[in-house]
């Protein structure tokens, strides 16, 4: 069997890393690596790249940023030629991005059954372009792996229900997998206790780029920091948003820090109370590690962690609030699956 594999962003290539490590154990099956070139913005000599032995691509399109219909069709365009000289027999996209979408389109036209790692997924607002991507990926798509039993049911009230398969999250994979290699530098060098300070990480536009809207979220942060002690490894975009703004007065009660690398982040958040966050992925890191979160989003794509109560969501009116509020409930186990998501991948496309 022959899969192509198609990514064009860093998480992507994390992702495809994890399944390569299955497929590796099958000698009757041969992958075929292709980056979009979507964005090139990864460090080939990082922890995953060191760790999970990820390769070069076989292609590198090369398309680079641009507007949304330009970069997807150049991706179209390129992506093509490489299936038509290939003829794989399964396309494996991830997520989505343009790329994912790109891909996905080629190999329907191309008649080439595709599978959409991390279907099911879906956020509001309807419009934004990563859930356009998923919703249309989903639609062409032959095998869906979703990460949770909620996606499996957002595909189902959309009519599609064959090719469905709950196989869990590919990040858990990742998770265990490094496990044992985080690290606790930061967190002995800042003289942390556990459980004893919140770790908080704020980059969304629609949280910094706004002057009165940030200040709002920094007020409730420093109410907060009486407390609790605030660790924040500060995004540069954060970083000088704050500076445009004159809102420096507010950090003086955190401790900020520059970014840190993946390792040592996960590790704060092991012993970390709590995580305030925006980003997708640490939300979702936060309950792999049993730490609950607070979602400074209007709606994110991990429902099932709001569903459940584990998490809360948050905004710049209630943060204070939605941080300290006491609702004791059993850490809820396996709603990401068990950590073999690419196994399961590889064996449904096997069969």
């Amino acid at each position: 069997m022959k899969i192509i594999s198609l990514v064009g962003a860093r998480p992507q290539f994390i992702k495809e890393a994890v399944i390569h490590r299955e497929i590796k154990k099958h000698k009757n099956i041969r992958e075929i690596l292709v980056h979009s070139g979507q964005h090139y913005d990864f460090n080939m000599s990082d922890i995953f790249f060191e760790e999970l032995e990820i390769r070069k691509p076989d292609y590198f399109l090369n398309v680079g940023s641009g507007l949304h219909g330009e970069m997807t069709g150049k991706i179209m365009i390129e992506f093509e030629k490489v299936v038509i000289n290939e003829k794989p027999d399964v396309i494996l996209v991830y997520g989505d991005t343009n790329t994912t979408l790109a891909g996905a389109i080629v190999a329907a036209k191309l008649k080439i059954p595709v599978a959409h790692v991390e279907a099911g997924i879906r956020q509001n607002p309807k419009d934004m372009p990563e859930e356009i991507n998923r919703v249309l990926t989903d639609h062409v798509s032959n095998y869906l792996f979703c990460p949770s039993n909620l996606a499996v049911k957002n595909l189902e009230k959309e009519g599609i229900s064959i090719g469905v398969y709950f196989v869990g999250d590919i990040m858990y994979d990742l998770y265990l997998l490094m496990e044992d290699k985080f690290k606790y530098d930061v967190f002995k060098s800042l003289k942390l206790r556990e459980n004893e300070y919140i770790l908080l990480t704020l980059h969304r536009d629609f949280n910094v780029d706004n002057n009165e809207k940030l200040e709002k979220i920094l007020t409730e942060l420093n109410k907060i920091s009486k407390e609790k002690r605030i660790v924040f490894p500060i995004h540069p975009r954060t970083r000088k948003r704050i500076n445009e703004f004159n809102l420096e007065k507010y950090l003086e009660n955190l401790i900020v820090i520059e970014p840190i690398d993946y390792l040592n982040l996960i590790g704060l958040v092991k012993m970390a109370w709590k995580v305030i966050t925006d980003s997708g992925g640490l939300q979702k890191e936060a309950y792999f590690a049993k730490k609950r979160a607070v979602v400074l989003m209007p709606d994110t794509g991990w429902r099932e962690l709001i569903e459940v109560k584990w998490n809360v969501l948050a905004s710049e009116n209630d943060l204070y609030e939605k941080t300290f509020v006491e609702n004791y409930i059993e850490y809820p186990e396996n709603l990401y699956g068990v950590g073999n998501a690419g196994k399961k991948i590889i064996d449904i496309l096997l069969k």
